[in-house]
């Protein structure tokens, strides 16, 4: 019998991306100005930081999938879950959110802590993105259980923006203990969310995952490349490929605006990093709005239509903070929150409908592996949405540095100044309409989602490929880019697939031989 979510599970599901979104807000917002500001590394020096931690995290991420999708083999995961084993453990582990804050010390301590927090959040993130597709099949479920996410995710977010600033108005903004008191403040929240999220969501029971057909015991090389050729094979999966553009999209726009804001507030409109802690908090106040928007449109109009508005608003507020700068109107406060509130709407749909849309593709896989996935797609989703991340983050320093941006300094050159207004406006407009253009590939509705699982359910208890019917066959086709005959594990995709299909052909010239 399948479990029935209640509220409290919707909610401590919820509660567990607290870390995933707050984590994330805080650095995002703020590591880059705290590093550059208050712990003499030049820009380029903290933008390295995440780029590194990223050469790391593309051992780490793909590698913790593939431990958590084979976890139930062991007595450990049988006892805890395959995936929330690596939830439980990581719970004391978290504290190092803390000393990333810390001044006074040099680059290698920053680097190394930094790393250190990243690797404990990869063992958490990670299993946690499979949970929406362990605990429900049902679209709706997992749509509710996603906007619950989102929800928490844009509150972590107001947090993030809202408790920096109060603590620069109680200390004064050359005092370096506001951004150790937030990561303090956030860290006993991470304890606390991550205990609920433990306590109170589940997985897919363990007769439900599918057993491998080949031999689970495997040398150590052999590992290494089941880990790797799981990783590209799921670029193999059409479906997959038009989430990750829109994702993207929706995404590096953030993370564009998100590393360059706080200095447009400082340097290009002159206000104060206070009145930046204002305008984040509204904007992220206004994502929880932006959600249920995304949320509402996506049931009613499928993700891709909605995805498209999100963009058009999150576009409009970026435009009017540029012609709010050339046209002479800062002084007018109202206008200000006006477009961040805009803005705010646009990202809470780009946040949602992304996270939304990836709870189904661990199906359109089964449908073309016959197998169940979903660590290799969270550890592919974690790679790809940090390396971007810090990929872009390091851009935006080289380009800070390039254009004369000093560390430190209270004003800044007119070329650095020009250069934060071209990153704000051409470095999120690129991204928004690759991920625009995209949207229009992407076809994976609720209505051809509920055909795609009736035909796998229909191939599992052993119906004939031969008796599809004209339905299932076009939705598994559009939905996975492979002509149905070489769906359902018939193909190469994956490595357990290509092991079968090399010891067939083996097989098959044996014969031939024979």
């Amino acid at each position: 019998m399948k479990r029935q979510p209640k509220f409290i599970n919707y909610l401590s599901y919820g509660l567990g991306d607290f870390l995933g979104a707050g984590a994330f807000a805080l650095t995002a917002a703020w590591l880059l100005f705290f590093l550059t500001t208050f712990c003499n590394l030049t820009a380029v020096q903290a933008g390295s930081i995440f780029a590194i931690a990223r050469i790391v995290d593309a051992i780490a991420a793909p590698t913790m999938g593939y431990i958590t999708d084979n976890f139930h083999k062991t007595k450990l995961g049988r006892r805890f879950g395959r995936r929330k084993f690596f939830i439980l453990a990581a719970i004391p582990l978290v504290l190092v959110y803390t000393l990333i804050w810390v001044d006074g010390f040099n680059y290698w301590y920053y680097l190394l802590t930094y790393i250190l927090f990243e690797l404990v959040y990869s063992m958490i993130l990670i299993p946690y993105d499979t949970l929406a597709a362990e605990m429900s099949n049902d679209y709706k479920v997992r749509s509710k259980f996603t906007g619950a996410r989102m929800f928490v995710a844009q509150a972590s977010a107001v947090f993030a923006a809202f408790i920096p600033g109060r603590l620069v108005e109680a200390l004064g903004k050359d005092d370096p203990l506001t951004f150790l008191y937030s990561g303090i403040i956030f860290t006993v929240i991470f304890l606390i969310v991550l205990t609920l999220l433990y306590k109170n969501t589940w997985e897919r029971p363990l007769d439900e995952i599918p057993v491998e057909k080949t031999i689970s015991k495997r040398t150590f090389l052999q590992n290494v490349h089941k880990i790797y050729a799981d990783l590209f094979s799921t670029l193999r999966v059409k479906t997959f490929r038009h989430h990750l553009g829109m994702y993207l999209g929706g995404y590096l726009s953030q993370d564009v605006f998100n590393a360059v804001f706080t200095y447009f507030v400082v340097f290009a409109l002159m206000q104060s990093a206070v009145d930046a802690s204002n305008l984040l908090t509204f904007m992220y106040a206004m994502q929880i709005f932006g959600v249920w928007i995304a949320l509402t449109l996506t049931i009613k109009l499928n993700p891709a239509p909605a995805f498209r508005t999100a963009i058009f608003f999150f576009i409009a507020g970026i435009v009017g903070f540029i012609v709010l700068k050339y046209t002479g109107t800062l002084n007018s406060t109202a206008l200000l929150f006006v477009m961040i509130g805009i803005c705010g709407l646009g990202r809470g749909g780009l946040n949602y409908i992304p996270w939304n849309n990836y709870a189904f593709i661990p199906d359109v896989d089964e449908a073309l592996t016959g197998q169940r996935r979903e660590g290799v797609f969270a550890g592919v989703m974690s790679l790809i949405r940090k390396g971007t991340q810090a990929l872009a983050v390091f851009l935006v320093s080289v380009a800070l540095q390039e254009s004369g941006f000093v560390s430190g300094q209270g004003s800044q050159p007119e070329s650095a100044v020009n250069m934060i207004i071209s990153i704000l406006l051409f470095g999120t407009l690129i991204f928004l309409v690759g991920g625009l253009i995209i949207s229009y590939r992407y076809k994976l509705t609720k209505e051809n989602h509920v055909i795609l699982l009736a035909e796998i359910e229909r191939l599992k208890n052993g119906g004939s490929k031969k008796d599809v019917s004209p339905e299932a066959r076009q939705v598994f086709e559009q939905l996975t880019g492979w002509e149905y005959e070489k769906t359902w594990g018939n193909n190469k995709i994956g490595y357990e697939n290509l092991i079968n299909y090399k010891e067939n052909l083996t097989k098959s010239k044996h014969k031939k031989a024979v």
